[in-house]
């Protein structure tokens, strides 16, 4: 940490023309630029410029919550610094029913039966996506496809499947299994979609499976333990005046 610019919203000196870092752990069901907007808003309503700088590094979906890495001011050069660290996230893989998306933006469908899979098979069949994978984004996302986003592919109906690129998965752990619902921990590279990982392990299984939670914890050193949601940094920022 360095000398005098806190992470969390608790330690943290606002010091617009040096800059920070600062870790906020993203609600589910915000964008990232939800979170981004709250805490730009209070910074510049405390040094009255529309201009002032404030970003993020690594992108989260509204449907995943947890850690954001936030930089304000000169600081926010550093940020393409960070978004190539290790990402470790937690989630849920539902077996048995698959979306478009690979995760519940769009609706589940029953794929197959999971009820006679049993413990030792889904622990092989996740512990065979460790290492370097090729992995085929799901069409539901910002990467392109001849100059078109995925997501727009998607939204007119076309059927195009995304080219299969190299990630590194480092370390996947099956932490519970629920009945058809699989609690895992990984530790990814940039680019990595856990979206995608969900929809492979299932389709592995035969039974098919969908992404039904996602939390980042980790990116790099820095943790979701030492973030604060957007609300608290906006208020610890520029308090609102006391009514009373």
């Amino acid at each position: 940490m360095t000398a005098g610019i806190g992470h969390t919203a608790a330690d943290h000196v606002f010091t617009p023309e040096e800059g920070g870092l600062i870790l906020v752990d993203k609600p589910l069901g915000w964008t990232s630029f939800d979170a981004v907007n709250k805490i730009r808003g209070a910074m510049r309503s405390v040094v009255q410029r529309k201009n002032f700088k404030v970003g993020h590094a690594g992108t989260l979906d509204p449907l995943a919550s947890g850690l954001l890495i936030m930089a304000y001011g000169p600081r926010t050069k550093q940020l393409p610094t960070l978004t190539g660290l290790e990402k470790v996230y937690t989630g849920t893989v539902t077996l048995g029913s698959v979306t478009p998306s690979y995760d519940l933006e769009t609706t589940p469908e029953p794929a197959g039966p999971w009820d006679q899979l049993d413990e030792a098979t889904i622990r092989a069949a996740f512990a065979r996506f460790t290492g370097e994978v090729m992995q085929r984004p799901p069409l539901y996302s910002a990467k392109r496809h001849e100059g078109e986003r995925g997501y727009f592919l998607a939204r007119e109906g076309s059927q195009v499947e995304m080219p299969a690129v190299k990630v590194l998965i480092s370390r996947l752990e099956v932490t519970a299994i629920r009945g058809a619902e699989v609690d895992f921990e990984v530790h990814v590279s940039k680019g990595t979609y856990i979206r995608s990982l969900a929809h492979d392990v299932g389709q592995m299984l035969g039974c098919g499976g969908h992404l039904s939670a996602l939390r980042r914890t980790a990116i790099g050193p820095y943790t979701v333990a030492d973030a604060d949601p957007p609300v608290v940094w906006a208020q610890r920022i520029a308090p609102l005046p006391d009514r009373s």
